[in-house]
């Protein structure tokens, strides 16, 4: 590996790189697989895909036909990895899902791939009917993907008041002998204590299935048909079930615009895009229901074209998210083949790409896009706006230069116990929610009763330390703390101590605690109020509140968590991973204590041993 130092010519760097290309080339076959740049802190700067791999490496040597963005790549890279696969589909595959892990800085990066919310019927003879994040596997049925957590809660809120399926775990439906408060207000059949059979609850779970898939015009006709009966033989209470039902559902299809002609398994995509900023507008229609629309933004360089941009999306976008059949696009991908291939792969369905030129499909790619318009408009409009705020904190405070990376810091505890400390970072273009940090404090090295200069101190320091180059990673331009002079002070001293030159600004609410009273604090300056209606105060409000809120969700976690220790966390031989498995067998602390022998080895990691500690540790105590 050559050695690369900060003195080092940007010629010779890239004559480097080049170099360490050029010796991996000597053992590269022609054959398809994944490659990544890495640099000399070991971070991946691009990762890329091959047919064939020889040929696509080769050309990064021929540097004087290289766009300047991937000669600057080329003059980082220290070394270069591959991984061999047996087709190109395989290697598109594998690259998005690395993209994806790694977050190359040279690679088109999706920004938001927050997993959507799904319903889910989970396969038991008492199906549970939740809402479900993260991956699809086989343990159910799946209804989404839902654009907005409330359209899903509003929709399982319905369909609880309608149909009664239960909200509990299979631990708590297992080990409960009487009702709970789900049944108690009308949510819940109470299958678990046997008030339903198991067979009306499964007519219960296919309308639930009839109405989320795409049977949900012949349920309302069969419910219209019940409510029709039930009158004619005077059955009013029947009756009035049976239109509460249809009110309901029908409130339910009028959110989601249900049965749309000619869409019934498809997203579209409107892509629009100004300079390097592009927004890509997905609506997602499943069961010919629309499940709404969400914008996503993607971060990369001007010379990517709209087909790499879109393909790169596409790969990135459906690493975490069920592929439907049909794709609508107003841009059409790169290497379309390719896509179709690789998604179909991955979905065990074949999945088509379509760019429509006319009819419905065509008026609702319009739609896409102007969605699409209208929200990166709102982003620019954003962008401009922290830019301006920016600027103005530069003024007010007298720093070296306008801050592109402010870290805020917070700290939460009760009375020292459950001490945590908190960083939240905001970019030029808004908060960046994938480097915050938790800071869980040393508490031994905490004095009774908490001390904020301590806890501060030891964030700081804990945040600060260099890599091996010596650097600081991701090295803020100004450091923003939840506190008054004292803190001020603490990290200032920690910040000397380190030899770290970095703007401090304290902030405290003044003396009746009030927001809008905020006094900010910096060493050598007068401590300086704004005007109530300063959008500066509102902005720096905003980064406070941010970091407060994030501590003490930490804090609360803590706390929760202690308050749900168990008289089987004392039990010797049991961490975590066994309590959590004889709390889910048995349902409670009490119910483990009750158990035998017999009962006990049946749990996933209790051998006799271990049966006999536990027994004794409950049997053997008066």
């Amino acid at each position: 590996m050559p050695k690369i130092n900060a003195e080092t010519s940007a010629e010779t760097r890239l004559e480097n790189g080049v170099n360490v290309i050029k010796k991996m080339l000597k053992l590269l076959p022609s054959t398809p697989g994944v490659y990544r740049m890495i640099n000399k802190e070991g971070d991946a700067l691009y990762v890329g895909k091959a047919r064939q791999l020889r040929k696509r490496v080769q050309s990064y040597t021929r540097v004087q036909i290289l766009p300047i963005r991937l000669q600057r790549m080329v003059a980082e890279t220290v070394k270069l990895e591959v991984i061999l696969t047996n087709t190109e589909t395989e290697a598109l595959l594998l690259e998005s899902n690395l993209i994806k892990q790694l977050a190359p800085f040279y690679n088109i990066l999706l920004r938001d791939d927050k997993s959507f919310a799904y319903i889910k019927l989970s396969d038991h003879p008492f199906p549970l009917l939740s809402k479900h994040r993260g991956g699809i596997d086989h343990s159910g049925d799946y209804y989404g993907p839902f654009a907005s957590t409330g359209a899903v809660n509003g929709t399982l809120e319905a369909l609880y008041k309608i149909f009664k399926l239960r909200s509990c775990s299979d631990t708590e439906f297992k080990n409960r002998t009487r009702p709970c408060l789900q049944y108690h207000i009308q949510r819940c059949s109470a299958p678990c204590v046997k008030y339903i059979s198991q067979e009306v609850y499964a007519q219960d779970v296919e309308s639930v299935r009839a109405f989320l898939g795409k049977k949900s015009h012949n349920l309302l006709e069969e419910l219209g048909k019940e409510m029709q009966e039930a009158s004619d033989r005077l059955d009013f209470e029947t009756a009035a079930k049976c239109r509460d039902k249809i009110r309901f559902l029908s409130t339910i299809q009028q959110q989601q615009g249900i049965n749309i002609h000619g869409f019934q398994d498809a997203d579209i995509m409107g892509m629009v895009q100004e300079g390097d900023q592009t927004c890509i507008q997905v609506f997602f229609f499943r069961n010919g229901c629309n499940y709404g629309s969400k914008p996503f933004f993607i971060t990369h360089n001007e010379d990517e074209t709209k087909g790499e941009l879109i393909s790169a999306f596409i790969m990135q976008f459906y690493q975490d998210h069920g592929v439907p059949a049909l794709v609508l696009v107003n841009e059409m991908p790169h290497e379309l083949e390719l896509v179709e291939e690789a998604l179909s792969a991955q979905s065990r369905k074949s999945v088509s790409i379509f760019k429509p030129e006319r009819g419905l499909r065509r008026k609702v790619i319009e739609q896409a896009v102007l969605n699409s318009k209208e929200a990166l408009k709102r982003k620019l409009m954003n962008q401009n706006n922290f830019q301006s705020h920016l600027k103005q904190v530069n003024a007010y405070f007298h720093l070296p230069n306008v801050p592109r990376r402010i870290e805020v810091y917070d700290n939460s505890h009760l009375f020292g116990k459950d001490a945590y400390g908190a960083m939240v970072v905001f970019l030029d273009d808004g908060f960046d929610k994938k480097s915050y940090r938790r800071f869980k404090i040393n508490t031994s090295e905490t004095p009774r009763g908490g001390d904020d200069f301590a806890m501060m101190r030891e964030v700081i320091i804990r945040r600060m330390r260099k890599d091996e180059a010596g650097e600081i990673v991701n090295k803020p331009d100004l450091l923003i703390i939840d506190g008054g002079k004292g803190q001020l002070s603490a990290v200032q001293e920690t910040l000397l101590e380190l030899g770290i030159d970095i703007p401090v600004i304290a902030m405290s609410k003044g003396p009746d605690r009030n927001a809008g009273n905020e006094v900010f604090h910096q060493v050598g300056q007068a401590p300086l109020h704004l005007e109530k209606n300063d959008p500066v105060l509102y902005f720096l409000q905003r980064l406070r509140d941010e970091a407060h809120r994030y501590a003490i969700t930490a804090h609360r976690k803590k706390r929760t968590a202690n308050i749900e220790r168990s008289r089987v966390d004392d039990i010797p031989g049991v961490g975590a991973q066994r309590k959590k498995a004889l709390l889910r067998h048995f349902g409670s602390s009490y119910n483990v204590s009750r158990a035998g022998l017999d009962d006990l080895v049946v749990v996933k990691g209790i051998d006799k041993s271990l049966a006999q500690t536990i027994y004794a540790f409950f049997h053997s105590k008066v």
